[in-house]
């Protein structure tokens, strides 16, 4: 494979069309994996594997040939070559390569050094992004809303709530039609000021104040953005809205809607297990 450090990607600032030179082309289970200098296609971060990859098409020798996902990829310092959670390093590590893979059913045609085209399925990456920005504003809100059960100082999130989301999450998933996050309720969250009690009885309300200020937010239209110091795969990037009350920056390496009005709503539904461990929250956003 040709050196090269690290992908370089346009998806943070929205991108979703381009053309890359071919630098390698892996074999994978029941295809290939395409890696290219620069693309347009979000990958699975296979550490936080939160938001999935992108699909669409690649374009070799006008030829076209669907990509099935988007993973991501890494070079060892010995040169071995790993996708997805095969990877035995968290993404970043200085010493591996850091690559998007592309899977297509068969790389045979797709010669190395040749310059392609990439298009990404646009109301894919859309939905997805909808859902992405949506799961950020409802940790907001569900912070907020928790923030009279801490018993002792906690960390805080943008707002200057305590940050529940963060401290008891578990999973984050997100859809084409909605996320899905999951936060434990054990003995570690309650050893760091959190009280469940009664929290059961109180789903209702939460859920009602949830909703109240994700509506509240969407109307004020607020624009959304990536930060970035870099176009690199392993760049840090930062969701950023300037919500009204205060622009807000959250870690974040998925895609986003560009203004809060390109949703027409966006709606929490809060669940509780049998035995109370777990709070499962489902966040589902209309665009317009």
């Amino acid at each position: 494979m040709a050196d090269l450090n690290t992908t370089l990607v346009t998806f943070p600032a929205g991108g979703t069309t381009g053309t890359a030179t071919v630098l390698a082309v892996h074999p994978l289970p029941g295809g290939a994996g395409v890696i290219v200098d620069t693309t347009p296609f979000h990958p699975l971060d296979h550490s936080w594997p939160d938001q999935p990859g992108d699909t669409g098409v690649l374009v070799a020798a006008g030829v076209e040939q669907p990509v099935t996902d988007c993973l991501t990829g890494g070079a060892g310092p010995d040169g071995a070559f790993a996708v997805g959670t095969d990877i035995p390093v968290r993404r970043g590590d200085e010493t591996w390569r850091w690559l998007a893979v592309h899977v297509v059913a068969d790389g045979a045609g797709i010669r190395l050094g040749e310059e392609v085209e990439l298009r990404v399925d646009e109301p894919r990456r859309a939905a997805l992004s909808a859902a992405h920005t949506g799961c950020h504003l409802m940790a907001l809100a569900l912070n907020e809303a928790l923030a009279d059960r801490w018993r002792k100082e906690a960390r805080t999130d943008g707002l200057g709530h305590p940050d529940f989301d963060s401290l008891a999450m578990d999973t984050s998933r997100i859809g084409l039609d909605a996320s899905t996050d999951r936060y434990r309720l054990g003995k570690s969250l309650r050893k760091k000021g959190f009280d469940p009690e009664g929290l059961r009885e109180a789903l209702p309300d939460l859920t009602e104040k949830i909703n109240a200020r994700l509506a509240e937010w969407l109307a004020q239209d607020a624009p959304v953005r990536i930060d970035t110091p870099g176009p690199e795969l392993t760049a840090r990037r930062q969701w950023v809205c300037e919500l009204p009350e205060k622009t807000v920056e959250i870690s974040c390496g998925g895609t986003h809607v560009r203004r809060l009005g390109e949703l027409s709503s966006l709606t929490a539904e809060l669940t509780l297990s049998e035995d109370g461990s777990e709070l499962v929250v489902v966040t589902t956003p209309k665009g317009r």
